[in-house]
């Protein structure tokens, strides 16, 4: 089995390093060092959620949390919308098939939304709520690289709920930038 906090720990550290350095990814990962080895999961998500937040603008952050994905399941479910693309032949019919919707996706007015009933965040499940979006921004990385892949080409994901935020499901707008069906 993996530890799916030094993943984190390890994925949060290199993309605050590639923005701002080896130290500032050692003090926002790592903090104080005695607390750090002390602190459960939920308490670590959320210090290392504000040292984030506290020395970057959000779209830095939305940056950092989107490069931060585990990509845990991805070549599964990118054959399976590999398979719902390949029965469609547009986003309606993509979206709207009987094992797409099962899976939450769904098309509203030309536009994908995908939903979770659930958090699929294994860091988050001790994690009673969270004050901002900034660890879900992770999840909207993985849609992302997911869908780039799939729809072969640039898409950009937009986080509307977040359970962790006290909503009631996990709501993305997945936004294709080119045309999928050429």
């Amino acid at each position: 089995m993996f530890d799916i906090r030094k993943i984190q720990e390890q994925v949060i550290y290199n993309a605050v390093r590639e923005v701002s350095g080896e130290d500032t990814a050692q003090a926002i990962v790592y903090g104080d060092d005695a607390q750090f080895l002390s602190e459960d999961n939920p308490t670590w998500v959320k210090s290392t959620m504000k040292r984030l937040e506290s020395r970057f603008d959000h779209p830095t952050i939305k940056q950092i949390r989107m490069s931060c994905q585990c990509g845990y399941g991805m070549d599964e479910k990118l054959g399976f919308v590999k398979e719902l693309l390949a029965s469609s032949s547009s986003l309606e019919e993509f979206a709207n098939q009987e094992r797409a919707q099962a899976a939450g996706l769904s098309c509203i007015e030309g536009e994908i939304y995908l939903k979770f009933a659930f958090c699929p965040c294994p860091m988050l499940a001790e994690v009673d709520r969270l004050d901002t979006d900034t660890w879900c921004q992770c999840t909207t990385g993985y849609s992302k690289v997911l869908f780039e892949k799939a729809f072969d080409c640039k898409v950009e994901v937009e986080l509307l709920k977040s359970i962790k935020m006290g909503h009631d499901t996990c709501l993305m707008k997945i936004i294709p930038l080119d045309n999928i069906w050429k």
